[in-house]
């Protein structure tokens, strides 16, 4: 049976989210670049490096983009194995299925837990050398512990079992990934209603999510702890989603003039934009607006027309797109790195460096060269290892 037709704006679109959450989480732990000023300087140069709302309040929604991947993996499933319900069901096009999706998963996975464990082993043996405290025995540090790994190699590590995120802490999003994978032809079963499915599926995940972020004082910052729900949610929302693309493209979506797709694609940005700076800051229930407009941009990029779904689909971001997995998982070992950098190879921030204190010139090179440093490993891993395990199970199952 022939595979539907990549669709190349939603490719390019997974290139941008790892960035912003790789910013998201070092800025949680660092400061954000500008949000907490008291006073913002008049001079406009001043203004854009010591206020910077225009960074901060799209950073700081950064976990929110894992609302769009939940969905873009619901959606893009449903696009692929759309027609084989009853396959499904009868078992073998299931196993194959989670064959192909651990291929994907999990090689990047183990690739970065045992990158963490070596991270862990070195930078703890250069502190016994060197009688100073490791930054894992910090008061701050993550908590790692041998079940913790054992789950961990097991991908059910995010499954409600730890008060804590452990090792490569961004992995809690793999193993919600590998649950809903199992639970995938009850989500296949749900997608061949009509449109009203889609409709019911969207509105379903959508209350979902704001029960969620009601219930946890924290918006939807939700990951070790009620992670699976959250991805759930995400995941209905995005298979209602290919619901309703599947019937528009019934209904001749695809003889619409092109007018329509920019007008909308416009639209869903300023929607984007309104929710990004005009709802006040991350963590409450107001996250349901930017999660929403995620949502509505993965609809409209399904139909690869407009002006937005041309950017998206352009050659560089679609390569970015095909390293976003690598990205996303290998940036914990930068983050924990470079804790071990300003420790013990970061002048003091007075130092003078380009007639400016070290701490002025890192505040805004230190994320940039964090976020260069993350596409670089991510590439690494994406053509290293994710790359060769997907051609070795496709000669396998040949």
């Amino acid at each position: 049976m022939s595979r539907p037709v990549e669709i190349k704006a939603l490719a390019g679109a997974r290139a941008l989210p790892p960035l912003i959450l790789v910013l998201f989480h070092f800025c949680e732990g660092h400061g954000y670049r500008g949000i907490d000023q008291p006073v913002c300087h008049a001079n406009a140069w001043d203004y854009f490096f010591t206020c910077a709302k225009w960074f901060d309040l799209p950073v700081s929604r950064g976990y929110l983009w894992v609302e769009f991947f939940f969905a873009l993996s619901g959606f893009i499933l449903v696009h692929v194995y759309g027609s084989q319900v009853q396959a499904f069901w009868k078992g073998k096009a299931y196993f194959s299925f989670l064959r192909a999706r651990l291929a994907r998963l999990y090689p990047v996975h183990l690739a970065t837990l045992l990158s963490i464990l070596l991270l862990i082993i070195i930078l703890n043996q250069l502190s016994y050398v060197g009688g100073y405290l490791s930054i894992y025995h910090q008061p701050w540090a993550p908590i790692n512990t041998w079940p913790s790994f054992v789950a961990s190699l097991f991908l059910i590590q995010g499954w409600n079992m730890f008060p804590w995120l452990t090792w490569n802490g961004a992995s809690w999003f793999v193993s919600v990934e590998f649950l809903l994978c199992l639970l995938f032809p009850l989500y296949l079963l749900l997608a061949r209603g009509r449109w009203w499915m889609g409709a019911a599926l969207i509105g379903f995940g959508v209350s979902w999510l704001t029960l969620l972020a009601l219930n946890s004082h924290h918006g939807l910052d939700i990951t070790y702890h009620d992670g699976i729900y959250r991805g759930m949610a995400g995941f209905a929302v995005g298979v209602g989603l290919a619901v309703l693309f599947r019937e528009a493209n019934k209904a001749g979506a695809a003889k619409l003039p092109s007018w329509l797709f920019h007008a909308a694609q416009l639209l869903a940005l300023a929607y984007c934009a309104w929710a990004t700076y005009r709802t006040g800051w991350s963590h409450t229930v107001n996250d349901l607006w930017f999660v929403t407009s995620l949502y509505l941009l993965i609809f409209l990029l399904a139909f690869d027309r407009g002006f937005l779904a041309a950017v998206f689909a352009c050659k560089p971001l679609r390569v970015l797109g095909e390293w976003s997995y690598g990205i996303y998982m290998g940036q914990t070992f930068w983050l924990q790195a470079i804790r071990y950098f300003e420790q013990r190879w970061y002048p003091p921030a007075d130092t003078i460096v380009f007639g400016q204190r070290f701490a002025t010139v890192m505040w805004w090179a230190e994320p940039a060269l964090l976020v260069v440093v993350c596409i670089a490993w991510g590439a690494v891993l994406a053509i290293l290892i994710e790359q060769p395990a997907n051609r070795w199970l496709r000669r396998k199952r040949a």
